[in-house]
């Protein structure tokens, strides 16, 4: 079904994707507060079997689900739980907005493992792109300051993983489709996460329930908002309404934690965000010869 592009409906939609991402990170430094992240993340998957079992059903059922990749799907997805679990894990370490900017690094390890793995081409503006995520995660970490914060090298951890998983999810999507790889991705974490939480569990108070179940919403049904907007406008207009991702975390953080960004954060973020708007850049096509 064809989609008139619409600006305003993209916008909207990427207001959904940004409220249920904030809400999600404040979640997720709630949950902290009381329990282990093994133990979040191995919830937050078995909630999410129960919010995607009406759709497989309204889908056809489990037979659309049958993959003859599942070698792949159960590589991409524990990369994606052990990211997952240190970006969880950071945001106990370092204030919220940090973890967000160090988060946009993503798009550069994808970008690299991509030219790397898949064949895609590294044209001068990704490579201008790299640079100054690189620079921007050096001006961030500072390690020539000998001040260096584990949350922040664990975060960078995180978006490297992320990197890692996007980059087989566009190997994956060649065959399979969103929803195969949404399912299998609850089916290996939950697996993967299992026996650890067992160590781990402590029965919640009602209140993280709540927040708990709050980040199993915002994490299914986010990345619906966000496949939404990208049907009714191209990525170089979606992507970059993502960036205001950072400023409202940072705001989120001081509100609600009193946490402060240092004045090297900012600049540091500042330089991924134009790194990334550098990678968004067309690519030039190659006029076709005369016959």
């Amino acid at each position: 079904m064809s989609t008139t592009p619409s600006k305003t409906m993209a916008a909207l939609w990427m207001a959904g994707w940004l409220s249920l991402m904030l809400i999600m990170a404040v979640a997720g430094r709630e949950t902290t507060l009381e329990l282990n992240v093994f133990q979040i993340m191995e919830v937050r998957s078995l909630l999410g079997f129960i919010l995607l079992s009406p759709i497989i059903y309204r889908a056809g059922g489990f037979k659309v689900l049958r993959t003859t990749r599942l070698p792949e799907h159960i590589g991409r997805n524990l990369v994606h739980y052990a990211a997952q679990l240190g970006w969880f894990f950071a945001l106990t370490l370092i204030p919220i907005g940090q973890v967000v900017a160090i988060e946009f690094t993503m798009p550069i390890w994808t970008a690299i493992l991509a030219a790397s793995f898949l064949s895609e081409r590294i044209t001068p503006w990704k490579s201008a792109a790299i640079v100054l995520g690189l620079v921007g995660v050096a001006v961030i970490v500072r390690p020539a300051t000998g001040e260096i914060n584990p949350g922040q090298l664990i975060a960078l951890g995180a978006a490297m993983g992320f990197g890692i998983s996007m980059a087989l999810i566009k190997s994956l999507t060649r065959t399979e489709s969103a929803l195969s790889i949404l399912f299998w991705m609850l089916v290996v974490q939950s697996v993967a996460g299992f026996v650890p939480t067992l160590f781990v569990w402590t029965w919640p108070s009602a209140y993280v329930w709540a927040w708990m179940g709050v980040i199993a919403v915002c994490g299914t049904f986010s990345h619906y908002c966000l496949a939404s907007a990208m049907r009714y406008a191209d990525a170089t207009i979606v992507v970059p309404m993502d960036f205001l991702r950072v400023p409202l975390t940072a705001t989120a953080g001081w509100l609600l934690y009193s946490e402060r960004l240092d004045a090297w954060t900012v600049l540091g973020a500042a330089l991924i965000l134009f790194g990334n708007l550098l990678n968004l850049k067309p690519t030039a096509r190659v006029p076709a010869r005369a016959q």
